[in-house]
């Protein structure tokens, strides 16, 4: 019997913790384990992908590391018909029997169409990788490598923070997440940082105005408070609820990847951000100086957290045993401390046909203590003496003020 692991996706912290404890378990029942190297990208094409032996000396020396061992791919092994077909036979020439991908949504989906392909012939099983948290796991469970990411990133923020203090100025953070926020409002929620911007709090074909006045505004009325400094967290993925026209440079010239997303870390939605927020803060009379700052690759392949460091080991394991019990075709989740298999076909959005994408719920009081923690324009902040004390920060008149930053404040 011979395990295949494979990495899919962008790199999260925790990915060889998965693979250690995989490969050990595997080899303690006496299979073969083989470590493909870049993900899809070879098997996709048809080619012998390059690989490794796994053994347990090796295992031993990687599980608290970053990064991975095996490198990872963006490859989409379910493109079409004809490049899944390669990828089974590759797999197949191989003597791949059982086939453990570690990934997010994307590589969660190709998964599944292997599965569904081979029927059986091909045990498939996934484990939930993804800093951006935004996979439909059971009990509301985070994907591996986010408590590590947000632990970091808080870090950074943390200084950025005492920067900002320092020197008098606001810092515009942007943070991975190309659907969810879930990433920035938790390094906000432990940072500390002065507000969170996501996209779950906008509507689609949001006009950037909005997104830029909500900025704006938090930096007017932190003023009114007696402060001239602070950091706004925006998620990446606000860029996909501002309307197309008004990103459309930026989109016409950013890289797609092999599953048709633009890459967003090629959209400056940090530089369209900071420089909206000058010009508006210019437009009130306001002076301020406002830098943008990207987090992101750096939270991607540091060394796990205890909290990654346990929940990995957990999930390698629990995806062997499904295998070696004759499962197939399932996510690995963990739902009080028991592994918990949930069937791909269940993870997939009946409209799209793809992975669904698990959105921050801005309903539940989770968010709401975050937002009653954020400096920025709320509906009372524009109406009696409240708003006469931030109006007069700027050089409009309290009426038109209000006017103008309503739809901010209704975010």
């Amino acid at each position: 019997m011979t395990l295949g692991i494979l990495v899919g996706g962008g790199p999260a912290p925790g990915i060889n913790g998965v693979i250690a404890s995989a490969a050990s378990e595997a080899i303690a029942c006496g299979w073969r384990v083989v470590g493909i190297y870049d993900g899809y990208r070879d098997l996709a094409s048809g080619k012998t992908p390059v690989t490794t032996d796994l053994d347990l000396d090796e295992m031993s020396r990687i599980g608290n590391s970053g990064g991975s061992i095996l490198r990872t791919s963006r490859t989409n092994p379910a493109k079409d018909d004809a490049t899944l077909d390669r990828c089974i036979a590759a797999l197949m020439a191989m003597g791949i029997r059982y086939l453990l991908c570690i990934g997010g949504d994307d590589t969660t989906f190709g998964a599944a169409k292997i599965a569904e392909r081979t029927n059986g012939r091909i045990g498939v099983v996934t484990v939930p990788k993804t800093i951006d948290n935004d996979l439909p796991l059971p009990d509301n469970a985070p994907t591996f490598g986010f408590e590590t990411a947000r632990s970091v990133g808080s870090q950074i923020i943390e200084s950025l923070i005492e920067d900002a203090r320092t020197t008098t100025r606001w810092y515009i953070v942007v943070s991975m997440g190309r659907k969810s926020g879930a990433l920035a409002l938790g390094m906000f929620k432990a940072s500390g940082a002065t507000l969170a911007v996501i996209p779950e709090e906008f509507p689609l074909q949001t006009e950037l105005a909005t997104v830029i006045d909500t900025i704006a505004g938090a930096i007017v009325k932190q003023r009114a408070r007696g402060r001239e400094d602070g950091v706004a967290v925006v998620a990446e993925g606000i860029a996909e609820r501002v309307s197309v026209e008004a990103l459309a440079a930026a989109l016409d010239t950013a890289e797609r990847d092999s599953f048709g997303h633009v890459r967003l870390a090629d959209v400056p939605i940090g530089t369209v951000l900071r420089d909206g927020v000058r010009k508006r803060l210019s437009e009130l009379g306001v002076h301020a100086t406002v830098l943008a700052k990207d987090i992101g690759y750096e939270l991607r392949c540091a060394k796990p957290v205890p909290f990654d460091l346990d929940y990995t080991r957990t999930l390698g394991y629990g995806a062997v045993r499904y295998l070696a019990e004759g499962g197939s075709g399932a996510l690995i989740a963990l739902s009080g401390g028991r592994v918990q298999p949930v069937r791909l076909e269940e993870l997939l959005d009946e409209q799209t046909g793809r992975i669904r994408t698990r959105l921050v719920d801005v309903t539940t009081e989770a968010y709401r203590v975050a937002r009653d923690n954020m400096t920025r324009l709320e509906p009372w902040d524009l109406q009696g003496a409240a708003l006469e004390r931030i109006a007069a920060q700027t050089n409009l008149a309290p009426a038109e003020f209000a006017r103008q930053f309503a739809p901010a404040a209704a975010v």
